[in-house]
């Protein structure tokens, strides 16, 4: 037994010897590493849990960029970081050539999400590059912040401004009608009525059971006549019924809010404001399908500048181009209107309330064109831009009204000189905080001086908007019903444009 152990401890003293650099350890487990049975069945499980894994996690990420697509709408074209570039159109800077598609109108697009884009101002003189055409960066400087307004030099090329001139005149252009001074204050001291209040009273009750209600005022202003009664009237007998817990006017009742109605305007609300006045000649332009390729790149440009859904702009106002020879001018005024119970929208009247009494201009922002320099006058005015508070008694100053700009065109805040090509943009209407139009700005009142020498062309571009988003999105709805009931005829001319779902203004 002895010898035998001896003779094993000799034996693994040789192999030793023979193999230092090799621990003793080391031969017993080199028969389990060879044995790759056990090693490779583990491994083939954990390949298919990580590919499982793999397959599920793409597939998560395709969900959610499709969920973000589909809930942002093509309208949305703001950038993840709120950065203001706006996207580029596929336009020349020539005169670019139109889409080939005849049908441009995407009805589809309307009011998915129930925003609109507004820009960030940052403060006065702050410049950011915009992006509207390719290889060329716009520079947009921020001119005030109440309202928020914009100058964009160079948006038109010389060649732009002259087609659009040419345009016009081949349309053809009106006269706006301005009465003079002395005219407007005989129809002021003229009274609207030669009717005695009963009488009133009696035509306005339709059927004659001797109380007013709201219904018969609505009906008669739906008439159209207007031969007898104003609609400054209709409004404040309208008021004067709502305010009363009936909601109906007796004769006495009546009475006392037609006294009211019956006074000038000035001493009913206190507000210092002149009538408007404006005396220059003007025409409206189509941009749809089968419209000049300048007019159409123009409405590119403007959908690229504001980006808002493309729908929204091509449902809106044509082009307003305006012309202002020596002397002419435009008072100071609201481009849009406030909300009020008795009015509508005109833009959304095939969805509109039918029991408003009139219908207003709704428009969320302005972008207006110089299409020409001028020699001397004619300056876009702002009276009360950045003013610190709004105050009607503020805009009449050593008596003279602000509002004026025959008189006191100097004494704005701010005034812009006309230039050919430059573009201003302005927003006529305040955020409500969540994504839509609010309030009317006050402060977005502007005007035109008077031009003393040379010839001013302007033309205006409105985004029209609905106050009530539910509104806004039951007329686009409307627009999309009539725009596929004639997808099978040829409306490369008769497109659903403004010109053929709006009235004329």
């Amino acid at each position: 037994m002895d010898d035998a152990q001896e003779d094993l401890l000799e034996h693994e003293d040789t192999d030793i010897s023979e193999k230092p650099f090799l621990p003793p350890y080391n031969v017993p487990f080199r028969s389990t590493r060879l044995n790759i049975q056990r090693s490779n069945v583990c491994s083939r499980a954990y390949f298919v849990v990580v590919m499982v894994f793999f397959h599920v996690y793409i597939l998560n990420v395709i969900a959610l960029l499709l969920y973000v697509h589909y809930n942002n709408g093509p309208g949305e074209l703001v950038n993840g970081d709120g950065a203001s570039s706006a996207p580029v159109i596929n336009t020349d800077s020539r005169l670019p050539q139109p889409a080939p598609s005849g049908r441009e109108l995407h009805v589809e697009d309307y009011s998915q999400s129930f925003s609109l884009h507004r820009m960030e101002g940052i403060r006065v003189g702050h410049v950011q590059h915009v992006s509207i055409v390719p290889d060329r960066t716009h520079e947009m400087k921020t001119l005030s912040l109440k309202p928020l307004l914009f100058e964009i030099p160079g948006f038109l090329s010389e060649e732009e401004c002259r087609v659009v001139v040419q345009l016009a005149q081949l349309k053809g252009l009106m006269d706006s009608k301005a009465a003079t001074p002395s005219q407007e204050q005989a129809e002021l001291n003229q009274p609207l009525l030669s009717l005695s209040t009963e009488e009133v009273f009696s035509l306005l009750d339709l059927n004659q059971d001797g109380f007013l209600q709201k219904q018969e005022i609505v009906s008669h202003s739906r008439s159209r006549d207007g031969t007898w009664l104003s609609p400054d009237n209709l409004r404040q007998i309208l008021s004067g019924l709502e305010a009363s817990p009936t909601e109906i006017l007796t004769l006495g009742e009546f009475r006392r809010v037609y006294d009211v109605s019956q006074r000038p305007r000035q001493q009913r609300t206190g507000s210092l404001h002149s009538h408007f006045k404006q005396r220059n000649r003007h025409t409206w332009l189509f941009q749809g399908p089968g419209s000049h390729h300048v007019l159409q790149t123009l409405r590119k440009r403007v959908i690229a500048l504001t980006r808002l859904p493309s729908a929204l702009i091509e449902l809106s106002e044509p082009l307003q181009v305006s012309r202002y020879e020596h002397g002419d001018f435009t008072s100071a005024h609201y481009d849009s209107s406030s909300s009020q119970s008795e009015t509508t929208c005109a833009h959304t009247r095939l969805a509109g309330n039918t029991s408003a009494l009139t219908e207003v201009s709704c428009r969320y922002l302005t972008v207006l064109f110089y299409l020409s320099s001028v020699e001397e006058g004619g300056e876009s005015t702002f009276p009360v831009a950045d003013n610190r508070t709004y105050d009607e008694r503020a805009l009449v100053q050593d008596g003279v009204d602000l509002t004026d700009t025959q008189q006191a065109c100097g004494k704005g805040n701010l005034r812009m000189t006309p230039t050919a090509g430059t573009a201003l943009l302005w927003y006529n209407h305040l955020s409500d905080g969540r994504g839509w139009m609010g309030e009317l700005d006050e402060y977005s009142l502007h005007g035109d001086c008077p031009v003393k020498r040379g010839v001013k062309w302007v033309a205006d571009s409105w985004v029209n908007v609905d106050l009530d988003h539910q509104q806004q999105a039951r007329y686009q709805r409307l627009v999309a019903q009539r725009h596929k009931a004639k997808s099978s005829m040829d409306d490369h001319y008769q497109s659903l444009s403004h010109s053929d779902l709006h009235l004329d203004l």
